[in-house]
């Protein structure tokens, strides 16, 4: 295989990539976070412990693993902060000298998330779902360049300048839709505090990077929310608003694309999805509702209950030709015991038309219907099963079925939380 590889969720975000990443990153040097912010969640289980990130890389709770910030990560401080002093706390993270933080990430500040509320609050039935953490207000400066990057956020001299051009315009609308304008004295006083603790972390990541992948070391890609809310490539405009796919990964970072490396893409075994938007095989009945119970699907970063359905075959080949897909890592097929049989969809219908492969721009075509078919269940619990020969045949048989329609193997196949309720048939790694 490489000894660079990159994880992406191929559904709407919530696929798993966190158990994943925190597998996979005992043996990585270095683990780094390239797109998105604390508007992701993600959940790993060690010897019985939730732990859930929002910032900080999986690797985290690997001893040996740097974790690297990149550049198109808009970066929370306080809630950063937070997060590193409840890993402290807990005994998870035991040294903050791992953490590289990209000079170049662009920084979220109150009045984005004052912001991206206040505008939820004003579309009313219109609104996209976000999680209100001001992560589409901080791109927006960002590509708008009024953004306020982690250097500026480092020298509050810098950040009174940079406030200066960004804030007047902010206020503007934050006062138009109702909310209380900011001070930019007060916003310089409470980065201030808040850079002291994490500005000792400040780097060029992409040089750590390219240093580590010049010199052999295994360096893994950790992605935020899923291919389907890609900003290009999603639902638009129910979608984040950064680039999710692997291909992102290298240019995000700011590195040239190495030679060789692997793209894994994390499956649920039945599809999910958080908020607004399309959402074409979703079951609103007793299937969808066990799903949530038994795989306990409620957001990690806000808490909402999780809409969920049936595995969508056409809406996972796209993903994974987006992605350039060479391995997948299927998760929660232990929710998927008891049933009787396992609701699917193998196709679309649009007119007179059948699509194996679909983009997500037709899911919001009314006339758009999905084909489903019926493999049969399984009854024995498979949760904590490592063994692939331990698989029910029936369970083994779905596996085999999403292998054979996507066209990629899948060599880790997760039956539980925690850390080891894992199937690894293949290593990763060189």
């Amino acid at each position: 295989m490489s000894n660079c590889l990159i994880i992406a969720g191929l559904q709407w975000g919530d696929e798993g990539k966190g158990k994943v990443t925190d597998l996979l990153a005992g043996r990585a040097d270095i683990v780094a976070r390239y797109q998105g912010g604390a508007n992701a969640g993600h959940t790993v289980v060690v010897n019985g412990r939730q732990v859930i990130l929002h910032q900080v890389p999986s690797g985290i709770l690997s001893p040996k693993a740097t974790c690297v910030i990149g550049p198109d990560v808009v970066l929370d401080p306080e809630t950063l902060l937070a997060e590193i002093e409840s890993l402290l706390a807990s005994g998870v993270m035991t040294d903050t000298s791992r953490l590289v933080i990209s000079r170049a990430a662009h920084v979220v500040l109150p009045y984005h998330k004052a912001l991206d509320g206040l505008r939820e609050k004003a579309a009313g039935k219109n609104r996209i779902g976000t999680t209100g953490r001001g992560i589409g207000p901080t791109y927006e400066d960002m590509v708008a360049r009024r953004g306020v990057r982690f250097a500026d956020f480092c020298d509050p001299e810098r950040l009174a300048r940079r406030l200066d051009m960004a804030l007047p315009e902010r206020n503007a609308i934050i006062s138009h839709l109702g909310g209380d304008p900011f001070s930019r004295d007060d916003l310089v006083d409470r980065s201030r505090d808040l850079g002291n603790v994490l500005c000792r972390h400040i780097g060029d990541s992409g040089a750590v990077l390219a240093k580590a992948l010049d010199a052999g070391q295994n360096v893994l890609f950790e992605s935020a929310q899923g291919t389907l809310l890609d900003v290009l490539h999603g639902t638009y405009p129910f979608v984040t608003s950064s680039t999710t796919t692997a291909a992102a990964a290298f240019p995000l970072s700011g590195i040239g694309s190495p030679q060789s490396h692997t793209t894994l893409g994390v499956v649920k075994a039945y599809t999910t999805r958080v908020g607004s938007g399309p959402f074409p095989t979703e079951d609103e009945g007793e299937f969808g509702t066990r799903l949530q119970d038994q795989g306990a699907e409620f957001g990690a970063t806000t808490g909402r209950p999780r809409r969920c359905g049936a595995l969508d075959f056409p809406t996972l080949r796209y993903a994974v030709r987006v992605n350039g897909v060479d391995r997948i890592a299927l998760t929660k097929l232990d929710v998927l015991s008891g049933l009787d049989s396992v609701r699917i969809c193998v196709a679309y219908r649009l007119g007179d038309e059948t699509l194996d492969v679909i983009h997500p721009d037709h899911f919001f075509d009314p006339g758009l219907t999905p084909v489903y078919e019926e493999m049969p269940g399984w009854k024995d619990a498979l949760t904590g099963i490592q063994e692939h020969s331990r698989l029910p045949e029936k369970a083994r048989l779905y596996v085999d079925r999403i292998e054979r329609e996507l066209g990629v193997p899948i060599p880790i196949i997760s039956t539980g939380f925690e850390r080891d309720h894992t199937i690894v048939l293949e290593d990763l790694w060189n």
